[in-house]
C-alpha cells in the first residue's frame, strides 16, 4: 500500500525532513512491501522556509541569504524566499516568505540566555525590510518557535515605528513606554499600505489573558512566573500605546474599534502576531498555507494511510498545528491518518475528534523521554517500525 509520511519537526531534536527520513526508514523496515512517500511540513515555525522552498522549487523561487540580528542583537544568517514568478501568474504578485524563527528563534539562544524580558524581534523587522527592498508586494511571515515575548515591538522599531531604545530592548521594558513611543507607526503603515502582509500563525492565542502569549508560552522561553506576570503587564501597556497611535478600524456590527489584541493569532511567537496586525497584516493559518503549497490533499488522495508526527502531541496540537492540519486534510479525502509523537498528552477522545485514527508515543515516562532524546533518529525509526507492522497488512508468504 501507499503510505505518506508528513511530519512537523520534533522541536529540539529533529527537523521535519530528518523526522520524515527516520520515519520512512522505520516504515520500510516494518513493511518493506509498502510504497513510502515523504512530505516534511511546517506550521510557520522552524523549517517553514525549507518546506516552502521544496514546494515552490518548480516556480523558480530565489533564496536570499542575509545577516540580521538574533534575539540578543548578535549577527545571525537568515534567508528570505522571493517568488518573483508569482507576479506572472494570474491574480498573483511577487511574494516574499520569511521565517521569523531565523531571527527570533528560541534555538538561537543557549539555555542560560533564555530570558524573554530581554529578547527582541528586531531582526524580523530587518528581514521584512529585505523583502520590501526586493520588490515584494506580498510578504508572508511564518510565526512559531520564538524566544521572544515583545509583542513585535522590536520588529516595529526596525521598520521605523519608534526608537530602538524604547521598543527593541525586550518585552520587559515595554512596561515603561511613553504614549509617543510609536509616533512613527502611521508613516510605516502608509509605506506598507500597498503590501499584503500575511501573519502565518501556528496558534490561535490572543495577545493577553489566560490564553495569551505571556501566560501560556513565556515559561517555555525561560521566564519565571513573576517575569511572565511582568510581561503580561508590559504587553498590556504596549497595546495601550499602539491603540493610541492607530486609527483603529471599526467593527461593522458593533460600531466599536476592533480589538487587535483579541484577534486569534495575535499571541503567536510571543505577540509578534500582534505586531504584524498593528502593521495591517491579515492572519492566516501557517499550516494551511504550507499544505496548499505542497499540495498535500492531492498527494494523499490515493494513499492508504497518512502518518504525521511532532515532538509533543498535546492540546496545542489540536489548534493550528501540523498534526491537526494533516488530519483535517486526510479526513476530507477519506484517507486514514495517525500520529507518532515524542509524547502523547491527550486522550483517545481528543485524538479521534481531530480525525486521527491513532496516536503513538516514543516515550511515556521522564526516563524514557530522556533516553529518546539521546538518539532521536533510532528511537523514532524503531517506533515507526512497530507501528508499520500494526497498520500494514503482510503479503501472503511474508514471515
Amino acid at each position: 500500500m501507499r503510505v505518506v509520511i508528513a511530519p512537523d519537526c520534533f522541536t529540539g531534536t529533529l527537523t521535519a525532513a530528518q523526522a520524515a527520513a527516520a520515519m520512512a526508514d522505520g516504515w520500510r523496515e516494518g513493511a518493506p512491501h509498502d510504497e513510502v512517500v515523504q512530505i516534511p511540513l511546517s506550521d510557520g515555525g522552524p523549517g517553514f522556509l525549507d518546506v516552502l522552498g521544496t514546494g515552490l522549487a518548480d516556480s523558480g523561487v530565489e533564496t536570499l541569504i542575509v545577516t540580521v540580528e538574533d534575539p540578543l542583537g548578535r549577527p545571525v544568517p537568515a534567508a528570505v524566499l522571493i517568488d518573483r514568478a508569482a507576479g506572472g501568474r494570474e491574480g498573483a504578485v511577487p511574494t516574499a516568505y520569511i521565517e521569523s524563527a531565523q531571527a527570533a528563534g528560541l534555538h538561537l539562544l543557549d539555555a542560560a540566555e533564555r530570558d524573554p524580558t530581554r529578547t527582541s524581534t528586531y531582526g524580523v523587522g530587518q528581514l521584512i525590510e529585505v523583502a520590501l527592498a526586493e520588490g515584494a508586494r506580498r510578504v508572508v511571515v511564518g510565526l512559531g518557535g520564538s524566544g521572544t515575548n515583545d509583542g513585535g515591538a522590536g520588529m516595529l522599531a526596525a521598520l521605523g515605528a519608534g526608537l530602538r531604545d524604547d521598543l527593541g530592548m525586550g518585552g520587559g521594558q515595554l512596561h515603561e513606554l511613553k504614549d509617543t513611543a510609536l509616533s512613527g507607526l502611521g508613516e510605516v503603515r502608509q509605506r506598507l499600505s500597498g503590501v499584503d502582509i500575511v501573519a502565518a500563525t501556528d496558534v490561535a492565542s490572543p495577545l493577553l489573558g489566560l490564553q495569551g502569549a505571556s501566560a501560556v508560552f513565556a515559561a517555555q522561553k525561560g521566564a519565571t512566573p513573576e517575569q511572565a506576570q511582568h510581561l503580561e503587564a508590559a504587553l498590556g501597556r504596549f497595546h495601550e500605546v499602539a491603540t493610541g497611535a492607530l486609527d483603529a478600524p471599526t467593527d461593522l456590527l458593533t460600531g466599536r474599534p476592533l480589538r487587535l489584541d483579541r484577534t486569534a493569532g495575535a499571541g503567536a511567537a510571543g505577540g509578534l502576531g500582534y505586531g504584524l496586525l498593528v502593521l495591517g497584516a491579515r492572519p492566516a493559518s501557517g499550516v494551511d498555507l504550507v499544505l496548499e503549497v505542497v499540495g498535500l490533499k492531492e498527494r494523499i488522495a490515493d494513499a492508504a494511510l497518512v502518518v504525521t508526527g511532532e515532538g509533543c502531541f498535546d492540546w496545542q496540537s489540536l489548534q493550528g498545528k501540523v498534526v491537526a492540519g494533516v488530519a483535517a486534510a486526510a479526513l476530507e479525502v477519506a484517507t486514514p491518518s495517525i500520529v507518532i509523537a515524542g509524547q502523547v498528552l491527550v486522550g483517545r477522545r481528543e485524538t479521534m475528534t481531530v480525525g486521527l485514527s491513532g496516536a503513538y508515543a516514543l516515550a511515556e515516562t521522564p526516563k524514557e523521554v530522556e533516553a529518546s532524546m539521546l538518539d532521536p533518529v533510532t528511537t523514532l525509526s524503531a517506533r515507526t517500525t512497530r507501528v508499520a507492522r500494526t497498520w500494514s497488512p503482510r503479503r501472503r508468504g511474508t514471515p
